[in-house]
């Protein structure tokens, strides 16, 4: 009678006090950096799967490299803000790339808080003025705290954050946030983008959220809150004002709202968009005397990079 074979170990729950402790803002902004600067292509990706449930959507992010698989299973349930719950939850299974055994299990509201603030990073690093010192952000959430977190990873200038939303004691609780962090910060409205060197876009709003025609145009804009084609956080004038950058171009002409409605308006051509990694790699620059404008709408390589540095120095930490 044969021995049967071990049970494999179940893989460590990285929760999300160990995504912070293990990998920092400037951290995730380098490793997400590193993996385009590799070579990695954003176009070959394949989409992810966004199913409509009762109450929401259920998205699916697969990605793997020579080294690593894995994938998100997401939720998006706008009804959780009533109920004092995250908008977005989920998972991270992270797998070996040639085994495919199991390796971790991530935190996914931690991972998502993490990698998409840091994707902005690495786009506000290569488009934003050097002595950016002003940050208006429109959102109190985990993302808009993310990427107070970002830009002043990348841009060690900033001083001030403005912050724009409708709830007034979020937002005074946020400014405090910051003021605790050693930035000045205050309530403001939409009309503070006109004095901005940065502005970050971290809402669920289906409409503009300021007048493009306001930032100057030396100012570098982040647009994150939307992954859908009907709905847009920025307006055409700013789309057509902007030098563009997007993920990827499928991704943009598939879910990026603020691109395509901009173009359907007329402004805008989508063959003017310009691409994270070629910026990143050097092969595409903004235009002196214009806007920049970064759309992301989130992919899952970028969700398998961060997931990755993270297992890494967990191992390399004995955790």
């Amino acid at each position: 009678m044969s021995t049967p074979a071990p049970s494999p170990a179940a893989p460590p729950h990285l929760d999300a006090d160990t995504l912070a402790r293990l990998v920092p803002m400037s951290a995730a902004v380098d490793a997400l950096e590193a993996v385009l600067a590799a070579g990695l292509d954003p176009a070959a990706e394949a989409p992810r799967s966004v199913v409509d449930v009762p109450g929401g959507q259920l998205l699916l992010m697969p990605s793997a490299t020579v080294s690593y698989t894995g994938v998100k299973v997401a939720t998006v349930t706008p009804g959780n803000a009533e109920r004092g719950l995250p908008r977005v939850q989920g998972l991270y299974l992270l797998l070996d790339g040639v085994t495919h055994a199991p390796l971790a299990l991530l935190d996914g509201i931690a991972l998502t808080s993490l990698r998409t603030p840091a994707v902005s990073g690495a786009a506000i690093r290569h488009l934003a003025v050097p002595d950016a010192e002003r940050l208006v952000v429109f959102g109190t959430g985990p993302q808009a705290w993310g990427h107070v977190e970002a830009v002043r990873a990348v841009r060690p200038a900033l001083r001030h954050v403005d912050v724009v939303a409708r709830n007034t004691d979020r937002v005074a609780a946020f400014a405090e946030r910051c003021r605790a962090a050693g930035l000045s910060a205050a309530a403001a409205d939409a009309d503070a983008v006109a004095r901005a060197d940065v502005i970050c876009c971290c809402t669920t709003a289906r409409e503009p959220l300021f007048d493009g025609s306001l930032p100057p145009d030396h100012a570098t804009v982040a647009a994150v809150g939307s992954h859908e084609p009907d709905a847009r956080e920025v307006d055409a004038r700013l789309v057509g004002r902007a030098t563009v950058v997007a993920e990827s171009r499928a991704v943009a002409e598939r879910e990026c709202g603020d691109l395509l409605l901009a173009a359907a308006e007329g402004p805008f051509a989508m063959d003017e968009l310009h691409t994270l990694d070629a910026l990143v790699r050097g092969e595409a620059r903004p235009t002196e005397g214009r806007p920049r404008l970064f759309k992301s709408a989130g992919m899952a390589w970028e969700d398998l990079a961060v997931a990755a540095a993270v297992y890494e120095r967990w191992v390399a930490d004995g955790s």
